[in-house]
């Protein structure tokens, strides 16, 4: 990765940072989306990157999904603990500052809040064909 497609993804975590608000993340079973940052990347012909706020409240989670077929994404965990399982690997819980990756045609099986008691939340960047969409299809 170039150093100016690294410098737009380190300024898309630091939009996501600074817009988190924990009171948005208020509980129920499903996970509020937000859209932070969207760029065409001048240097990868036909491609951009996306990135989002993944709010989970007490408990929340998302349904099993899989993403756009150009979808490469880099997760972080901006607040609490979130539980990941990408295809086949066991289920892990990352904490605030851990990362994890999907590549291109994976499998999202479980993505929630690990606790039941607080709130947490992911920053997912997208590298994503333009015109590749939904970025996100749930399995239900």
């Amino acid at each position: 990765m170039s150093l100016y497609n690294t410098s737009i993804m380190f300024a898309a975590l630091a939009v996501a940072q600074s817009v988190y608000l924990p009171e948005a993340a208020k509980g129920g079973e499903l996970e509020e989306v937000r859209p932070v940052f969207e760029h065409v990347l001048p240097n990868a012909p036909g491609k951009k990157l996306v990135a989002l706020v993944v709010d989970y409240g007490p408990g929340g989670k998302s349904d099993a999904h899989i993403h756009a077929k150009s979808a490469f994404i880099y997760a972080r965990v901006l607040s609490g603990e979130i539980r990941s399982k990408v295809n086949d690997e066991e289920a892990k819980v990352y904490k605030v500052g851990e990362q994890f990756f999907e590549l291109p045609g994976s499998r999202h099986g479980v993505s929630e809040n690990a606790s039941t008691t607080e709130p947490a939340s992911l920053l997912a960047v997208f590298i994503v064909d333009e015109g590749d969409e939904p970025l996100t299809t749930s399995e239900k």
